[in-house]
């Protein structure tokens, strides 16, 4: 029997539910986003909070927001493009008892990521890796670099080909090898919702020394883009470090 889904914590029910194109020639479509979807995009979008704040808010796990932020984009584009009527209803979710504001007195404080796992427990962090540097094409990696770390500190590392693995597999490749979190530049929306799915922590839009990104994540102070999005039609450019750094494609990035 499956397990029920956690509830997400969401502050406040939206004051409009409804909406959809002025002129009534749509397509007919009706796209539901539901609350706790709702409450991601008024959260990171609106408030400004990264995906680990939110998480703390919503009581849920950052793969978990980061499913349900890629969820509710996705539908916001379908009604934008497809000029569809948005409505925002149901979905598994209880009320925060805090009246305004409550991600305030959730989500100020971010729990050090190694804190995740017991003292005596491994945790493993992939990056993508390209001659010491974080390479910022994620479906054209050829090298990861894993990092098992304890305690807090990195204690071995290993640099593993990926034996011609890319886009979808590459997924799955750092499951296999029981990696918890990736580092690395550019990568596809696709190419998430898979990381998500194997319950991959991403931190994305990194650039420069894979060993120094390590070390600033598990102080707590990695720079990264939490919205880090790959939209290239080309990828001549991927190995000169503009994938991560400004927005590319979705093309070739999944």
């Amino acid at each position: 029997m499956p397990r029920p889904c956690k509830r997400r914590r969401v502050c406040r029910t939206p004051s409009w539910v409804h909406f959809g194109p002025r002129d009534r020639e749509v397509c007919g479509q009706t796209v539901v986003m539901e609350l706790d979807e709702y409450e991601c995009i008024r959260l990171i979008d609106l408030e400004g909070l990264t995906q680990e704040q939110c998480a703390l808010q919503m009581d849920v796990a950052r793969t978990t927001v980061q499913a349900i932020y890629s969820s509710a984009r996705r539908k916001l584009a379908d009604c934008l493009v497809k000029g569809a009527e948005l409505k925002i209803a149901g979905g598994s979710y209880a009320l925060c008892e805090q009246k305004r504001n409550c991600w305030k007195q959730h989500c100020m404080e971010v729990v050090p990521i190694y804190n995740s796992k017991g003292a005596d427990e491994i945790m493993k962090i992939g990056v993508t890796y390209e001659n010491g540097q974080i390479f910022q094409h994620f479906g054209h990696t050829e090298q990861f670099k894993i990092y098992d770390v304890q305690e807090g500190k990195v204690v071995s590392s290993v640099v593993v080909d990926t034996n011609g693995s890319g886009h979808g597999a590459l997924a799955g490749f750092l499951q296999a090898h029981q990696v918890d979190v990736l580092i690395c530049g550019g990568i596809g929306g696709g190419a998430q919702m898979a990381l998500a799915q194997a319950g991959i922590q991403l931190y994305g839009g990194v650039s420069g020394d894979a060993d120094a990104a390590v070390d600033a994540l598990l102080k707590n102070d990695l720079a990264y883009n939490p919205n880090v999005q790959c939209n290239h039609h080309g990828e001549h450019h991927h190995h000169e470090g503009g994938c991560g750094s400004h927005g590319c494609g979705e093309h070739g990035c999944h």
